[in-house]
């Protein structure tokens, strides 16, 4: 993949989630800055999401760890653990936050 065929692809991720942050009525504000996506919490928590231009992947940084993820198919999959982005961002949001919610992949 080309760096903008990743550029245009997680341009999309992000706008993904912060539709679906406030389609969820999720108490978080969230400011994306280049490559970086912060996700702040009304109780002081933070999470950010940042896409590795030159590694081409996405990379999730949360108060239960650091995660990154490659392109694997049509799935973002962690190296270390095989888990999967949308989930485990589903479940940081989740613990941040004290709300439901999820994030389809």
């Amino acid at each position: 993949m080309t760096e903008s065929e990743f550029l245009n692809l997680t341009d999309g991720i992000f706008s993904r989630i912060e539709a679906a942050i406030d389609d969820a009525g999720t108490d978080a504000d969230y400011l994306t800055n280049g490559n970086v996506l912060e996700i702040e919490f009304d109780n002081g928590s933070k999470i950010v999401v940042n896409r590795h231009t030159a590694n081409q992947e996405l990379w999730i940084a949360a108060k239960s760890g650091g995660y990154h993820f490659a392109r694997s198919g049509e799935q973002w999959i962690a190296a270390r653990d095989g888990a999967e982005f949308f989930s485990t961002l589903s479940a940081a949001i989740r613990d941040a936050s004290g709300e439901d919610f999820q994030l389809e992949a």
